[in-house]
């Protein structure tokens, strides 16, 4: 599958901090790291000699976190992640109140916010899922820890938002986080999106270049229930027209289904971004699981070819399920934003 390519299956940063990653290089003539402390092989790639290769992905950036700042280094050790190291906080977390956003005419939206510096953060979560997940308040003690702005909310329909969530399409919950955005933050943020939150993540960034840092999806689903829709048998869509429903089997509702009318895969349609290049150049980061069961890792792959920017990573988990919600994926994500705003905070 990757030709002219090495890949190095290893634990991130140091043997304390179990994280499996592939490390995908790309023809630099160098051989697989055997004996060498990955923590040394990340500081002596260069991310100009690493790159991507999948598919007709070409000369993408690093598929590597070279290294993890010292800050980071102690918070862990410290506790100060919750979510990360719980015992070490004797149970006690600071949590931010939960604060309601008034707009003209739409339904107000539910939000949890700390203040703090720039560049700050924001999550986005995924389809039928809220601002309480274990990524979402993970993010949130990371963040209050380093003193960083940090938002998270409820799209329209979700958590503890107004609106019916069945009425809720791509186009209504863009809104949303486009009114996030420009009523609740200030500066440039980095945008976190998870699955359907990575779709809506890309589509801000292009239409909110200016309040863009940098992006980092995680099981990025980006245009995938229409792709989905339209790979299927021209019988078997005229069969789902007539019904006026998709349903699409998963693990995570109670149902053990999600779904999708005509309505909404046809709105849906109109915010696809794959068909051309993204107008997008800030850093990207795309997390991905190779065991996602509901979104292929190769939509990440996808959406790293098609971004403007110099600056993308693609970070393959090889035991990485769709809601990446375990302890291990959980400090990668952590390891990719603390290494994205020690990035941003060096060239200001």
């Amino acid at each position: 599958m990757y030709t002219d390519t090495l890949m190095y299956w290893g634990p991130l940063l140091d043997a304390s901090v179990n994280i499996e990653v592939a490390v995908i290089h790309h023809n630099v003539g160098c051989q697989p790291p055997t004996k060498t402390p990955p923590k040394k092989i990340w500081q002596s790639w260069s991310s100009r000699d690493i790159s991507v290769v999948g598919g007709e992905v070409r000369d993408m950036a690093a598929v590597a976190l070279k290294s993890c700042r010292k800050g980071l280094s102690h918070i862990l050790r410290d506790g100060a992640v919750a979510t990360l190291s719980p015992k070490a906080l004797g149970g006690v977390r600071q949590k931010s109140s939960v604060q309601y956003a008034t707009r003209p005419e739409l339904p107000k939206l539910a939000y949890r916010r700390v203040k703090g510096k720039s560049p700050g953060v924001v999550f986005l979560p995924g389809y039928g899922s809220n601002m309480n997940g274990q990524k979402a308040e993970a993010l949130e003690e990371f963040c209050r820890s380093l003193g960083h702005s940090y938002l998270r909310f409820d799209y329209t329909g979700h958590g503890l938002s107004e609106g019916v969530f069945a009425e809720g399409t791509i186009g209504t919950w863009k809104k949303d986080v486009l009114f996030v955005l420009d009523e609740l933050t200030e500066g440039p943020q980095i945008m976190v999106g998870s699955s359907m939150g990575g779709w809506l993540m890309l589509l801000a960034a292009i239409a909110r270049p200016e309040k863009t840092a940098a992006l980092v999806g995680i099981s990025t689903a980006a245009d995938h229930i229409v792709t989905t829709f339209k790979s299927m048998s021209l019988e078997v869509r005229k069969e789902i027209e007539e019904k006026g429903v998709l349903t699409v089997p998963t693990k995570h509702s109670e149902e053990g289904t999600y779904t999708f009318t005509i309505g909404f895969l046809n709105e849906a349609e109109n915010h696809c971004v794959l068909q051309s290049p993204l107008p997008i150049t800030c850093p990207v980061r795309l997390i991905h699981g190779l065991k996602d069961d509901d979104v292929p890792w190769h939509i990440s792959m996808q959406v790293a070819e098609r971004v403007l920017s110099p600056d993308v990573d693609v970070i393959l988990r090889r035991h990485g399920q769709h809601r990446m919600a375990e302890k291990d994926d959980i400090r990668l994500m952590v390891y990719t934003i603390d290494d994205l705003i020690d990035k941003l905070t060096t060239l200001v």
